[in-house]
């Protein structure tokens, strides 16, 4: 499922632009060009709402597009763009085979990291699909 919110980009003098999401305060981001900071905002708010969700958080509804105008409109030159976030979905047991040293390997990094293997392997595929 996927939901969309509110960014507002604004020019920040000469240091780029930056990104900032009414319905998320404290969730803020920059680009040296706008769709860089567009970029970097939708990355911030994944991981800002990703981090929300693993904590138990319940996620605003989205503010509508009327009032963020008035909002933009009253902050100057300022952007209006939607940013869309991943939500999860439900949880699904599988069954997967998997070279026992391997499952050895992954289970003691998951420790480490204070992860079970469900959550280890979920980051893994995540991280590989985005490309970081």
């Amino acid at each position: 499922m996927i939901r969309q919110y509110p960014a507002l980009l604004r020019k920040e003098n000469h240091n780029g632009y930056a990104v900032v999401f009414p319905d998320f305060p404290s969730c803020v981001s920059s680009g040296t060009t706008p769709e860089e900071a567009h970029r970097t905002g939708q990355e911030a708010l994944q991981h800002y709402v990703d981090g929300m969700r693993g904590n138990g958080g319940r996620l605003p509804e989205p503010t509508d597009l009327g009032s963020v105008c008035a909002l933009a409109s009253r902050e100057g030159e300022t952007v209006v763009a939607l940013a869309t976030v991943r939500l999860p979905g439900r949880i699904r047991r599988i069954n997967i085979t998997i070279d026992e040293h391997l499952l050895d390997a992954i289970d003691s990094a998951a420790s480490a990291r204070g992860m079970n293997r469900s959550a280890f392997l979920a980051e893994g595929a995540r991280r590989l699909m985005n490309g970081s």
